[in-house]
């Protein structure tokens, strides 16, 4: 199994804030083409970011210069479905990976998007109802007619990964993991072996602790901020998220972290992380900061 038939960009440009940024379509566009001009070319979705307003905003961006279209991969997830306000008969957040949901949600995204078809489609949490028979018929259904041309998994464990694609025909070509130095489990736990054994690199969401490593109190947030201020000083720079993004990259997985920001500098800030080369000491120490102890 591999996932050679497609490639991931070196970053991912996140939307899952774009409805809160309160931009207009011009702005948008001019996001998207910022991305694109780094060599960020995987635009990450799903239906349940501002319940298809951000794919909606998205894609009345896209609107205004189609030809953009050729030069990115929109990838998007589905399966979870919120007890939002605008569905009062949902009073409770729940999973769904039926086919029918799936088919359904692809059609969504791809009216809200506004194109004709998804170059990448993950299921977005693991479901302890998921009949993988059932995925798999959806996800061949769309391959065949020619909505979705690739499919993955988010946070999966490998187990779950294998049960999925022991039903498909072609390979997984990603899993959407919670990579950061807050959050080592993935390291830890076999996720990322399995991910490096299929050479299948994931993506990587909230790299950054999801901003708890520059503002939290707790003892590791402190201990990590320091560590990372050290490092970042012995590196020239005093963004320690570029020493996070480092981090990240060193993975052998070859994770592929997701950038969810609309400040223009602060993306140009996370692509040039990949200039930034940690030795091991400095790698285990960011471990070490985040462990609270030594290694073993």
């Amino acid at each position: 199994m591999s996932q050679q038939s497609f490639t991931l960009s070196p970053f991912i440009a996140g939307f899952w804030r774009l409805d809160s940024w309160q931009q207009s379509p011009q702005q948008t566009l001019a996001l998207i083409e910022h991305y694109l001009s780094l060599g960020v070319t995987c635009m990450d979705h799903a239906d349940i970011y501002g319940e298809y307003s951000c794919e909606n905003l998205f894609g009345r961006a896209l609107a205004l210069k189609p030809s953009l279209r050729q030069q990115m991969q929109i990838v998007t997830k589905c399966g979870i479905k919120p007890a939002f306000a605008s569905t009062p008969d949902r009073y409770i957040n729940y999973y769904d990976t039926s086919y029918q949901h799936i088919l359904s949600s692809v059609d969504n995204s791809l009216r809200a998007l506004q194109v004709e078809e998804i170059d990448l489609l993950l299921i977005h949490r693991p479901d302890p109802l998921m009949n993988a028979d059932e995925v798999a018929q959806a996800f061949e259904q769309l391959y065949q007619t020619g909505k979705v041309k690739h499919f993955g998994v988010s946070n999966f464990t490998p187990s779950q990964f294998d049960l999925l694609q022991s039903r498909l025909e072609r390979p997984l070509v990603t899993n959407q993991l919670e990579i950061s130095p807050m959050q080592l489990s993935a390291l830890h736990d076999g996720t990322l072996d399995h991910c490096q054994q299929y050479r299948c690199p994931p993506m990587a969401w909230s790299c950054l602790g999801g901003g708890g490593i520059f503002t939290g109190s707790s003892a590791q947030a402190i201990r990590l901020r320091e560590t990372l201020t050290q490092i970042a000083k012995a590196h020239d720079t005093d963004d320690i998220s570029q020493i996070i993004y480092a981090w990240v990259l060193a993975l052998p997985s070859q994770p592929k972290p997701i950038i969810g920001s609309g400040n223009l500098d602060r993306i140009s800030a996370a692509v040039t992380s990949k200039q930034i080369v940690l030795d091991k000491q400095e790698w285990f120490s960011i471990w070490q900061a985040s462990t609270g102890h030594s290694v073993p």
